[in-house]
C-alpha cells in the first residue's frame, strides 16, 4: 500500500456508501409494501428485511472504521520516517481491528435508516388500519368522502411533488431532500442560516441534523402516481 493509491481507494469506498444507502431504500420500500398489501407485521419476510438491513447497517460501519482506519494512520506516516511505510497496511489492519471492537450490535441498530426501517413499517401497519377503518365509515357517508382533505405532496420549495420527502423534527414540515439540502449548503457557505421555506413557519435555523426521511410519506407519493397512471 502507498500514499498514493490511498485517495482513489477511499473516494470508491466512500461511493460505495451511496449504493448501500440506495439498497437500505429498497428494502425498506419493499417492506412497506408488504404492510401495505398485508395490512400487518407479522409476516417473517419482514424479519428477514430486518436482518438485511442490519446487514447493510454493518457493511457501512466496516466502510467507515476502514476509511478512518487509513486517514488515522495516514495521517501518523506523514510525520514518521520513510520506513514507516513498509508497515503501512499492517498499521491500517490493526487500527481497523481496534475500531470494529469498538462496534456492537446497537450500534448497528441505532444507523438512521434501520431505525427510520422500523418506525416506517410501525407508522404504516398503524395508518393502514386507521385508513381501513375510515374507508369503511366513508362508504356509509358520500359528504364525508367528498369533503376528505388530500395530504399535501408538494415541496414548499420546487413547488412540485416531493421525490424523498423529508420531516423537519422541529417545525414538522416537509421538503424534497435535494432541494433542502442545496439551500442548506448555499446558505451556510455565506455564513447564514437557512429558514423554513414553509410560509408562515418562525423556525429560522433548519439544519441538515433537523431531517430525516419519511418513507411513509414516500410511499403515499408512489401510490399516488401509480394511481394517476392508470387514469
Amino acid at each position: 500500500m502507498s500514499l498514493s493509491s490511498v485517495q482513489p481507494t477511499l473516494s470508491s469506498l466512500k461511493s460505495c456508501k451511496n449504493d448501500i444507502d440506495a439498497c437500505m431504500d429498497m428494502v425498506s420500500d419493499v417492506a412497506l409494501g408488504i404492510v401495505e398489501t398485508e395490512g400487518t407485521t407479522d409476516n417473517p419476510a419482514l424479519r428477514n428485511l430486518e436482518e438485511m438491513m442490519l446487514q447493510c447497517s454493518k457493511l457501512d460501519r466496516e466502510i467507515n472504521c476502514f476509511v478512518g482506519s487509513v486517514e488515522d494512520v495516514t495521517a501518523q506516516v506523514r510525520h514518521a520516517p520513510p520506513d514507516a511505510m513498509f508497515n503501512l497496511r499492517a498499521s491500517v489492519k490493526d487500527r481497523f481491528s481496534e475500531l470494529m471492537a469498538e462496534v456492537s450490535d446497537a450500534d448497528l441498530q441505532r444507523h438512521s435508516k434501520v431505525k427510520a426501517f422500523k418506525d416506517s413499517i410501525r407508522k404504516y401497519a398503524m395508518q393502514a388500519s386507521q385508513t381501513t377503518t375510515e374507508n369503511t365509515e366513508e362508504e356509509l357517508d358520500d359528504d364525508i368522502a367528498v369533503t376528505q382533505s388530500q395530504p399535501n405532496f408538494t415541496c414548499s420549495l420546487t413547488q412540485d411533488v416531493m421525490v424523498n420527502p423529508v420531516k423537519n423534527k422541529k417545525c414538522q414540515h416537509y421538503y424534497d431532500r435535494d432541494a433542502i439540502l442545496e439551500v442548506i449548503k448555499a446558505r451556510h457557505r455565506n455564513k447564514k442560516r437557512c429558514r423554513c421555506p414553509k410560509v408562515g413557519c418562525g423556525n429560522a435555523d433548519v439544519q441538515e441534523s433537523d431531517l430525516e426521511l419519511d418513507l411513509v410519506m414516500k410511499r403515499k407519493i408512489q401510490n399516488q402516481k401509480r394511481q394517476g397512471g392508470k387514469t
